[in-house]
Order: C-alpha cells, then structure tokens, then sequence
C-alpha cells in the first residue's frame, strides 16, 4: 500500500486522491492555529517557495486534537494562515489523527512511522513530555500522533520516510527534502 491509495477531502470537502501526487516529494502535517509550534507555518512556507517548482508539495490537515488549538472553520483557518504567514499551499479538511476516528491516511502514516521521541534541545520539548506523561506515562511507546505539526516524508514513489516530530529543527527536515528532490 502506498500513499497514492488515499483518499482525503480538500478545504471546500471536495474528496480528492492523493495519487494527483504521484512523483512529488511530500511533506504532510497536522497542524492548528493557536499552538506553541504555530509559527513553523512561516518555515513551512519557504519550503515551498524553495521547493515547489522542483516537485515538493506540502499537504496540511488542521487537527483540534491537541489542547483544542485548532478552533474555527478550515476557511477561517486558511485566511489566518495566508494573513500571518503568507501561506499558498493547500490547507485541508480538519481530521482526527489519533483515536477511533483517525482518518485512515493517519492511521497509515502512523503504522509505517511511530514516535521517534523529542529533541530535548528544543524550548518547548519538556513542556510536551509533562503534558504527555501526565495523560498516558507510556506514551513514548505507541505510535499515536503526540502534538501538532508533525510531520511525514514521502518520497516520490509513494513511500513514507520519516517522522519527524514538532521539535525537529526545520533545516534537519529541508536537508531530507534537498537530498530526495
């Protein structure tokens, strides 16, 4: 199975196939608006500037999972995001990633990649393992989706690469995506 045998819904809920993908480098996230990770939404960008002409495409699936920081419509979502970040590619229907309403992309993407723990480098890394620990002590151990913007790399054939969770410094990311382009 490859990511090309998905179907998700666009931001009007128009259901599309990711085979339209087919050949691009891909970077998929679950993100959300009122998160401590929020302002990678201005890394993510330059990425696509950087990247989209050579076939690098980012796919955004706003998530409310997380602390219910991603509030409001997926429109209302989008004009927040073109505002403060400028961000042109495309932000999707809002989905579940963990939980029995999991959309099935995530549920793939999460069999193919489990956590892969957190820079401990990274501000916001002890905050997330105490709010984390709190709700499951066993956490680290299962593959569920911990917090917003993580991320998935798809090669371009189809195959998921790696997980990288939101406290992977961005240019750790842009050098995979360099080296697959």
């Amino acid at each position: 199975m490859k990511i090309y045998d998905f179907y998700v819904k666009d931001r009007n809920g128009k259901e599309i196939n990711l085979d339209q993908y087919k050949g691009k480098v891909l970077l998929i996230i679950n993100s959300a608006t009122q998160c401590g990770f929020t302002p990678q939404y201005g890394d993510l960008q330059k990425l696509y500037d950087n990247y989209s002409n050579q076939g690098f495409a980012i796919l955004d699936f706003p998530c409310n999972q997380f602390g219910n920081q991603a509030p409001g419509t997926v429109d209302e979502i989008q004009s927040f995001c073109e505002l403060n970040f400028g961000v042109t590619f495309p932000i999707h229907s809002k989905i579940e990633v963990n939980g029995v309403n999991a959309h099935p992309l995530y549920k793939f993407l999460k069999d193919k990649h489990g956590f892969g723990g957190f820079d401990s480098e990274h501000p916001i890394a002890s905050k997330l393992v105490e709010i984390l620990s709190k709700e499951d002590p066993n956490y680290q151990n299962t593959s569920d989706i911990k917090w917003n913007f993580t991320k998935f790399l798809v090669d371009r054939e189809g195959n998921v690469l790696e997980r990288f969770e939101p406290t992977k410094d961005i240019k750790i990311i842009e050098k995979r995506i360099r080296e697959l382009l």
